[in-house]
């Protein structure tokens, strides 16, 4: 695929994922489409479709999120704004909208992927990308992360501090929000079913990559991003319920 990178994303993944939309919406049969992206975060994914020609809307609950986008990315085809999904006007309509990484943060992700079908147009598609909740990266590190996060004890303790030392900061090059807790963790067939109730049918699934965020694997990997982009290539290779995010393309059923 023809594709030039104007975001800040760097590692295998985030790249594969960024691709993976890009490619969807350059589907869209229209000179002058509307994308809007739900839950944009940092505004990376927005700022590429707009530097592509489109029109587009990042919105976020988060203030301090969208204040960064709004500092990171300014052209006049792209606007940002602090708002839920909910709150997005229904009389706009849009010919895609983008939810990457998002839904699994909700407690009611049914409720924003019900209101897909308020703002889109009737021939229009969602794309939608979550971590694999039985997947490498949720199983062996999310969850058990989460778990001694909660219960504050000599765990976090020792793996905050390990953090530190390593860089970690506590955000993502994604988002900026001060909670990315994991509430929901999608299955393949639980995603396909919550596009199902939301009146969708998934029309193309993909896989994020496989370990290379799994410690310790990803030490090495944050080094070598040839071996990034082989665990991306080993996603594609393996049984897809074996990976560690899935990516998709929804349209009305």
């Amino acid at each position: 695929m023809d594709f030039t990178n104007y975001t800040e994303y760097k590692q295998a993944e985030d790249i594969k994922r960024l691709k993976f939309i890009v490619s969807a919406i350059r589907e869209i049969k229209s000179d002058n489409a509307r994308v809007i992206e739900i839950g944009c975060g940092n505004g990376n994914i927005c700022y590429q479709l707009a530097k592509m020609g489109y029109d587009v809307t990042g919105i976020d609950i988060s203030e301090e999120t969208i204040a960064n986008a709004k500092q990171k990315h300014r052209l006049p085809n792209l606007k940002f704004e602090c708002r839920s999904a909910e709150d997005v006007d229904t009389t706009q309509k849009f010919d895609a909208v983008v939810c990457s990484e998002v839904i699994e943060h909700l407690h009611n992700p049914d409720i924003v992927a019900a209101h897909f079908s308020k703002i889109l147009k009737i021939e229009g598609k969602a794309v939608v990308t979550v971590p694999n909740g039985k997947g490498p990266r949720e199983a062996f590190m999310t969850k058990p992360i989460q778990n001694a996060m909660k219960n504050n004890d000599w765990r976090w303790k020792l793996l905050s501090s390990f953090k530190r030392m390593l860089g970690y900061k506590g955000v993502t090059i994604q988002s900026s929000a001060a909670d990315l807790t994991h509430i929901q963790f999608f299955t393949k067939k639980s995603l396909l079913a919550l596009a199902d109730k939301s009146g969708f049918k998934v029309v193309k699934i993909g896989t994020s990559n496989f370990v290379e965020k799994v410690f310790p694997f990803s030490l090495f990997a944050k080094l070598i991003p040839p071996l990034q982009s082989f665990d991306c290539w080993i996603a594609d290779i393996i049984p897809q319920t074996w990976a560690s995010g899935f990516n998709t393309v929804w349209i009305r059923k």
